[in-house]
């Protein structure tokens, strides 16, 4: 187990924020005072843009997919869409396009294009990826995934990176009702390895990641992948980072 507190660099608490540098410190606490809540049981990870750095590939291929299509998704609506599930990447899509659009094959289509990219210059994971999973595993921290994708393609990422091994559940958007934005990933994957929301870390690199874990209760620590933090975004957030090997350091 973890217990962890957020400090400035003058060593005071603070919930939100960045510190310079780009990562929050984060020092362990000690004591019966310092149990329930603050105790983290489990991490539950995002996979594309957090874990794969593969939500480069998605955004290549919304753009894409939109000009085939014969809708231009510049790069304010890909970023709009990252972390989507499905039943909001339909209405956004709607929204913008109207009823001449057809999600269903913009998606489709996006997944092809996506699938392509990746066959041809290969999925790698985030940089100290292997490291920190490693080292939550080697002190007994259960550990998951909650992807908007599919349960196919998450396994078969985790797979071929050579990390599936550190997962004690692969939880994605196609299990539950609503993807994220909504909470419910990030509540099916707290009631699946059997934490309360409060007791887990979540590990997101977008907006709409984040909303999903804090709406369900998870603190969040964010490894922006595309986009910082805004002023919406910051306020949700228990720590900002550079990248994955950074957490170590602040746990």
């Amino acid at each position: 187990m973890i217990n962890t507190v957020l400090r400035d660099a003058d060593g005071a608490e603070r919930t939100e924020g960045r510190l310079p540098g780009g990562t929050f410190r984060l020092e362990k606490r000690t004591g019966p005072a310092h149990g329930g809540t603050d105790t983290v049981r489990a991490f539950i990870f995002d996979l594309d843009g957090t874990l794969t750095d593969t939500e480069k590939y998605f955004q290549r291929a919304w753009a894409e997919a939109g000009e085939r299509s014969g809708f231009e998704l510049d790069r304010e609506k890909t970023l709009a869409l990252r972390s989507l599930g499905t039943p909001f990447v339909d209405g956004q899509l709607k929204e913008w396009f109207g009823e001449a659009c057809r999600p269903s094959e913009i998606r489709a289509l996006t997944h092809s294009i996506f699938n392509s990219i990746a066959a041809e210059q290969g999925i790698e994971l985030k940089p100290g990826a292997k490291e920190l999973l490693a080292w939550l595993k080697a002190r007994g921290v259960v550990i998951a995934l909650a992807t908007a994708g599919t349960t196919d393609r998450a396994e078969k990422q985790l797979k071929e990176t050579g990390v599936r091994g550190y997962f004690d559940e692969v939880i994605s958007a196609n299990m539950v009702a609503r993807g994220k934005p909504a909470p419910d990933t990030y509540l099916h994957a707290c009631a699946v390895l059997g934490v309360r929301p409060e007791e887990a870390v979540a590990v997101e690199d977008s907006p709409n990641g984040v909303k999903s874990a804090h709406t369900a209760g998870c603190r969040v620590i964010m490894v922006p992948d595309q986009t910082e933090p805004d002023g919406e975004i910051g306020p949700m957030l228990f720590a900002c980072a550079g990248s994955l090997r950074d957490i170590i350091g602040l746990i």
